[in-house]
């Protein structure tokens, strides 16, 4: 199919520096201070129970649901894998603080 005649462009395109005004708010870079003060001040235990609820919760899913509920019940597992190695490498740095003193 072939086109003919000419086409005039209203208006200005947007320019990726102006920010459109129904657009939300750009996301705030992430940070992991959370993360840093959670892992110098938790224990062990205190860690566990922090996950509990939200892992009983989501084990109480039924139906089509369920199956997501598995998935982030493993990917809450592997969270909690990651910061009790966490937990440990901070024991870890302390005793050999400790030791050299």
């Amino acid at each position: 199919m072939e086109m003919s005649g000419s086409f005039t462009v209203r208006g200005r395109m947007s320019d990726s520096t102006t920010p459109n005004p129904g657009a939300p708010p750009p996301l705030p870079t992430p940070t992991y201070p959370a993360i840093e003060t959670l892992i110098e001040y938790v224990t062990a235990d205190e860690l566990a129970s922090l996950f509990a609820p939200v892992t009983a919760a989501v084990a109480e899913l039924k139906g089509p649901r369920a199956e997501q509920g598995k998935r982030a019940i493993k990917a809450i597992e592997h969270t909690q894998a990651l910061l009790a190695h966490l937990l440990q490498v901070r024991e870890k740095l302390e005793a050999s603080r400790k030791g050299s003193r």
